[in-house]
């Protein structure tokens, strides 16, 4: 019975691995993890935007792989900045109130297997562009740094 938990539990990651390539934009970072995150949330703050929150989804992934019947590492790190625009979340929500469901948006980096990533989610096409073309403003600063 463990075996076969442990077996859906990885084909669900590894599904969800796919389906991220999809539903993301991801880019290199040359550099490392801490170099990543102090570039991201200087290019957040530098467009005015406050960082409501940062989730260490990382070391809550290594600090909860046990209790969940999995050995396997995900990330060496892994950081997701939790920010808002009251400009644009009040537009997006004038033209659907609905887009209440793609706010606050979020900047990830993270580390796997040597690579360090900045990326984002992609959003679904008309208005919520604008805020996926902010998201991806701040993700290629924050790499060009």
């Amino acid at each position: 019975m463990r075996s076969f938990l442990i077996a859906g539990i990885a084909s669900l990651f590894m599904s969800a691995a796919a389906q991220a390539e999809d539903t993301s934009t991801v880019y290199d970072f040359d550099g490392s993890f801490d170099d990543a995150t102090f570039s991201v949330e200087s290019a957040i703050v530098g467009k005015g935007l406050v960082i409501d929150h940062v989730s260490h989804t990382g070391e809550m992934l290594k600090r909860t792989g046990a209790d969940v019947g999995s050995t396997q590492p995900l990330f060496e790190a892994a950081d997701i900045f939790i920010f808002c625009s009251a400009v644009l979340s009040r537009k997006m929500m004038e033209v659907d109130p609905m887009n209440i469901a793609h706010c606050p948006y979020g900047i990830f980096v993270a580390e796997r297997e040597g690579r360090v990533m900045v990326g984002y989610r992609n959003y679904p096409k008309g208005p919520m562009q604008e805020v996926q073309a902010l998201l991806d403003e701040i993700a290629q600063e924050a790499v060009a740094n």
